[in-house]
């Protein structure tokens, strides 16, 4: 391969990766781990990027998890875990798959464990979750966008 041709081959590479936010909240110690119900599980999550060099993105994936027995709140915490990406030589329109599906894939492994590791050392049992298909998801987002132009143009 000539020199010219590897300087134009498509580039993707994890420049770093790190915790970006952690927060951490048992609004109801002691009392919380009295409770014998097992709590509910719920999840939000949100990505998010951004350009912050030539070719170099920062993608954040954000985890916010909540238990609950009934009303009252065992724990709250949210993680927001980023990387920074080297992306060259791709097209313009296969960027934004890339930030809105690959990295997160990356990201969220690291995410998991960071949920997992804080509820117990917050005395609470790991918090195991569940592959998230970001495909499906980026998909979802832009069928919804495309639904919204149509709507709007009548």
């Amino acid at each position: 391969m000539t020199e010219q041709a590897q300087d134009q081959a498509p580039v993707f590479s994890i420049e770093k990766i790190y915790v970006k936010d952690l927060s951490l909240e048992v609004p109801n110690a002691p009392q919380c781990f009295l409770e014998r119900d097992a709590a509910e599980i719920s999840l939000q999550m949100q990505t998010g990027a951004e350009a912050v060099g030539d070719g170099v993105f920062n993608v954040v994936l954000t985890l916010t998890v909540t238990a609950k027995i009934g009303e009252k709140t065992q724990f709250l915490i949210e993680a927001a875990q980023s990387g920074i990406f080297q992306i060259r030589n791709v097209p313009n329109e296969e960027i934004e798959p890339i930030v809105a599906v690959a990295c997160p894939n990356i990201l969220f492994p690291y995410a998991r464990e960071t949920i997992s590791d804080a509820v117990t050392r917050a005395g609470f049992p790991p918090v195991l979750l569940a592959p998230v298909n970001f495909e499906a998801i980026y998909r979802e987002r832009q069928q919804q966008q495309a639904e919204q132009a149509s709507t709007s143009l009548q």
